[in-house]
């Protein structure tokens, strides 16, 4: 088999693709012939030397693959995707069947493989944590990443407005998308005040950290819920810096209890990594989520198709901050 390893803590030339014995499944586990891997900017994080969760390098990450399974025999020519933490950077894999599930008739093995991290975590906070309702508004930032055009997509099939950060450049197609409002990243606290008639928006979601935090914070109207599931604003350029790490960390507000029962307002931190044990609550959010996608209402966006032999590009687009929607590697 062919495994994308992280050799050590760098830029994306540290990715390198290596041939190895393919593995035998344990018992409880199947074996699948991966035809796509999802990429995520948590795994940009580890290549950097920012991710605590990230598995001892070198190593393999990757969260989610789609393909085929060759074994056990009598589940063999399955489409599936598989939840992996880690080791997703491979062309083939073992996986727990608790964390297998078909692969819906309407999706491509890439698109599938672009499903389950982002929109999993997008529904985890929209809806599982945030009860969305039709009417209410949606602060999404980097509205043009992978969660964010998954958010978009829920919210408009909830009936709920959104205000999304992104570059200009992305402005046209998120509108195309479904975005009620498409804003620059700059002040886009006050923006999101004066879009809401000063009232402020129900649910923020925000991944960039740093002082990103207290300005969603900001702009959340009464009983609003501020959403922290990333911090990307602490890697700048291609490689670790621990000043830009820390000025990000020092950036972020504290919050205190009384404060936020006076301003009825509330936070939630959320990683999905921590939350890989809870396979019951993530497995029937995934269901709901391909449940819209039959129903014809969500449909994964595809930014770039990177083949394994050169996963540094996929890497260096997302650090970059070029793509639209989700990166998926093909081996």
């Amino acid at each position: 088999m062919k495994r994308i390893w992280i050799t050590k803590k760098g830029g994306p030339e540290v990715l390198q693709l290596r041939e190895e014995p393919d593995p035998v499944p344990a018992p409880g586990e199947v074996r699948i012939r991966v035809k796509a891997a999802g990429v995520n900017f948590a795994d940009v994080m580890a290549r950097v030397g920012l991710y605590p969760d990230a598995p001892k390098l070198p190593a393999v990450v990757g969260y989610e693959v789609a393909g085929v399974i060759d074994a056990p025999a009598e589940r063999a020519g399955e489409r599936v995707v598989a939840m992996t933490r880690f080791g997703g950077y491979s062309d083939v894999v073992c996986v727990p069947s608790a964390f297998v599930f078909p692969l819906p008739e309407k999706l491509s093995f890439v698109q599938g493989a672009a499903m389950p991290v982002v929109w999993l975590t997008a529904w985890h906070m929209l809806v599982e944590l945030g009860h969305l309702r039709r009417g209410q508004r949606v602060l999404v930032q980097a509205a043009a990443g992978g969660v964010g055009t998954a958010a978009i997509q829920i919210c408009r099939h909830v009936g709920a407005e959104v205000i999304g950060t992104a570059s200009p450049g992305k402005h046209e197609r998120l509108r195309k998308l479904g975005i009620t409002h498409a804003i620059d990243y700059a002040d886009f606290d006050t923006r999101a005040l004066e879009l809401t008639g000063g009232r402020g928006v129900d649910l923020a979601l925000d991944a960039v950290g740093g002082a990103s935090f207290r300005r969603s914070f900001r702009a959340l109207a009464p009983a609003g819920k501020l959403m922290m599931f990333g911090a990307s604003a602490t890697i700048s350029g291609t490689t670790r810096s621990f000043l830009t790490a820390l000025g990000t960390v020092a950036r972020m507000p504290v919050f205190f209890p009384l404060p936020l029962m006076q301003s009825n307002k509330g936070v939630f931190g959320i990683n999905m990594g921590r939350l890989w044990g809870e396979i019951d609550l993530l497995g029937g959010e995934l269901r709901e989520v391909f449940r819209g996608v039959e129903e014809g209402a969500f449909q994964p966006i595809i930014d770039l198709e990177v083949p394994f032999s050169e996963a540094g590009r996929a890497h260096q687009r997302l650090q970059d901050r070029e793509n639209f929607g989700k990166v998926v590697l093909v081996p």
